[in-house]
């Protein structure tokens, strides 16, 4: 059976929620603490395999406790790990996140050993690639080896879906290697310089998207829903209205389902419509890869 196969970042998330955000130089007191797995690779590997598709991952961790704490979570969600890689030089990374009471986060990463995922990696792993599909790749690991995976899968006809997060440039050669890229209203911001805060001016973003060479955009807005342009389709797709307790990885979310769902041959309205319905249920829920639903849920 055909997998996805992840590339990306792993992380262990200290979470302290409280009713607000830190201004800087503030000490908040109070406030609950969760220690989560995370990692917007090891989420959207987590998010694939939970909806029940066959899922690789590759990535780096460390020789330390939250790099075997990974491993265990991996297994125990039927990720295949031959191509995780233990590394005894470096720390595993860790992100510190604040939640505050509407659900809204700001997050610090010590990048750790995603610092360190390298085009030798790549190819090391590089026969999991051949005997798939579709390749699922976010920006929390060094951005040469991240362009250069792009389009070694894509000239290995593998459908490339790009999570742009989090925002950093990219080189407008690896523009056309991208079936579907996933950007957020600050990330489409940052690629195109269109601000996006509507349909409009999704619509502006999306036209720069076009020009660039990706074949099709879906830039996620929150609860106004997904602006999706593609050969056959241009509008916005709605998402189910919940309240939001934690926002964390909701993007991780909605990116490893559309590769679900684009691994089984849905349409892309029906893609995005899968992905959105399963971040809405993220968003209900606390942590990153603890809030991916399940298949059953969905």
């Amino acid at each position: 059976m055909k997998k996805i196969v992840v590339v990306g970042s792993s992380n262990t998330d200290m979470v302290i929620k409280a009713e607000r955000l830190a201004a800087p130089g503030e000490t908040i007191i109070g406030g609950k603490f969760l220690m989560n797995a995370g990692g917007k690779g090891a989420n959207q590997a987590v998010a694939s395999a939970r909806l029940g598709c066959p899922t690789v991952f590759v990535c780096r961790v460390g020789d330390d406790i939250f790099g075997r704490q990974a491993l265990q979570q991996f297994a125990l969600e039927g990720i295949n790990t031959d191509y995780v890689i233990v590394d005894a030089e470096n720390p595993s990374g860790v992100a510190l996140i604040n939640v505050d009471a509407k659900g809204e986060n700001c997050i610090t990463v010590a990048s750790g050993t995603n610092a360190y995922l390298s085009i030798e990696d790549i190819e090391n792993a590089w026969s999991i690639f051949e005997q798939n599909d579709i390749l699922l790749i976010q920006l929390e690991t060094p951005i040469k080896t991240v362009e250069y995976t792009i389009q070694k899968a894509y000239e290995s006809g593998v459908k490339v879906i790009l999570n742009p997060a989090p925002a950093a440039q990219l080189s407008s050669s690896v523009f056309p290697f991208i079936h579907i890229i996933t950007p957020n209203e600050t990330e489409a911001e940052l690629l195109t310089r269109i601000k996006v805060t509507d349909f409009a001016s999704a619509q502006k973003a999306g036209q720069v998207f076009t020009e660039l060479g990706v074949q099709n955009i879906l830039i996620t807005l929150g609860a106004k829903g997904v602006y999706l342009k593609s050969a056959d389709f241009e509008g916005i797709v709605e998402t189910p209205q919940v309240v939001a307790i934690d926002t964390t990885a909701a993007g991780d979310c909605f990116s490893g389902a559309l590769a679900v769902a684009i691994h089984e041959e849905k349409t892309l309205v029906e893609a995005a419509k899968f992905a959105c319905k399963a971040a809405s249920i993220a968003v209900t829920r606390m942590g990153a890869q603890a809030s991916m639903p399940s298949r059953a849920e969905m």
